[in-house]
Order: C-alpha cells, then sequence, then structure tokens
C-alpha cells in the first residue's frame, strides 16, 4: 500500500486517483467518490487484449476511421475514472500526451471480464459508460469459451448488435466495418 493510500482519508477525486503511483499488481478507477481496485489482468487477458486491439485497428485503418484504438487508459466519466481494456477514441483526443481523455470523445469501449473484475465489468462500467454516452460498448467473456458480446447505446442502454461465437466470423458495421471469430483471441 503506497503512503498516499494509507493517509488518505475520505471521499476520492479523480485527480487524487491519478496522483496515486503505478502499481502493476492493481489497476485503481473511481465510481463517482469510492475508488476501486481490481488485480492487474493476466496473462491471458493481456493477450487477448493486445489481439483485439490489433484487429480493431486493422478494421479502424481499413475503413479510414479517424480514431485511434488505445489499451488501458484513463477514461473520465461524469461518474468517475474508468479504465477499459480497450478503447476506441476520436484521433483529436489522444493527440496529447496526457493521463487520461473524456468520455466525450470515446466511441467505444471493451472489456475483457476476468475473475477479479467480472461483476465490475458486467454491471457497473456498462451503467456507468451509458450514463457517458459512450455510443458502443463491448464484452469479451472467456467462460465457457471466448464470446464477444458487442453492443450499441438505444435510448441511454446499451443493446446488443451482435455476439461473435467462436468457431463462426461475425461481422457489424458500426462504428465501422469490423468482423471476428473469438476463437483465437485467448490462445497461446
Amino acid at each position: 500500500m503506497s503512503v498516499a493510500m494509507a493517509d488518505h482519508i475520505g471521499p476520492w477525486t479523480v485527480d487524487q486517483v491519478l496522483a496515486l503511483p503505478e502499481d502493476r499488481r492493481t489497476r485503481y478507477e473511481l465510481l463517482g467518490e469510492t475508488l476501486l481496485m481490481t488485480p492487474a489482468p493476466g496473462i491471458r487477458h493481456q493477450r487477448a487484449s493486445f489481439r483485439l486491439h490489433l484487429a480493431l485497428d486493422a478494421a479502424v485503418q481499413a475503413a479510414g476511421a479517424a480514431v485511434e484504438v488505445l489499451e488501458a487508459v484513463n477514461v473520465i466519466t461524469v461518474d468517475g475514472l474508468f479504465v477499459p481494456d480497450v478503447v476506441v477514441a476520436d484521433a483529436g483526443a489522444t493527440a496529447e500526451d496526457t493521463a487520461s481523455i473524456s468520455a466525450d470523445a470515446v466511441q467505444l469501449v471493451v472489456e475483457l471480464v476476468s475473475p477479479g473484475n467480472a461483476q465490475v465489468d458486467r454491471t457497473l462500467k456498462p451503467l456507468a459508460y451509458a450514463h457517458a454516452g459512450i455510443p458502443y460498448f463491448w464484452r469479451l467473456e472467456f467462460v465457457p469459451a471466448p464470446r464477444l458480446i458487442m453492443m450499441r447505446l438505444d435510448q441511454g442502454r446499451y443493446i446488443e448488435q451482435a455476439t461473435a461465437l467462436p468457431g463462426t466470423t461475425t461481422t457489424v458495421n458500426e462504428p465501422f466495418p469490423f468482423s471476428i471469430d473469438p476463437a483465437g483471441i485467448a490462445q497461446q
């Protein structure tokens, strides 16, 4: 535990969370004024995040979309600060080397569900992302096999566009044309 955390009393702010020392074993996020701490992602999670990032980046390049694909960046929402596993943000919003980006510039967030963050990724984060107006939310589930659930914002909540199942290629056209078979995403 860092000195900053041991000495902290009361609610947290975005600035206080961003000032915490880097800790490769823990991911810090903020829901309202409550600090959320989840274990750092494991190898399978990081492998899948990297491969999904590459697939999204290739689709973005092919579409000529004015966005950038990033992994594990701070996104500031009206409800706090979150670190989605993959973020697709407006290219202009990533021009400066800052510690965070505003949810207003985010087109798509992807969460990869791991045992240490399952409830947050399935319940809390989608609500916060919807409240922030992020147009697309995708969730990669690993169990029983990798599947990518792709959702879009509709009247303040996410509705399913498609679910990519292993062994089949699924295509969506929003926010840009993207096709994937999630079978190989998490394999060694």
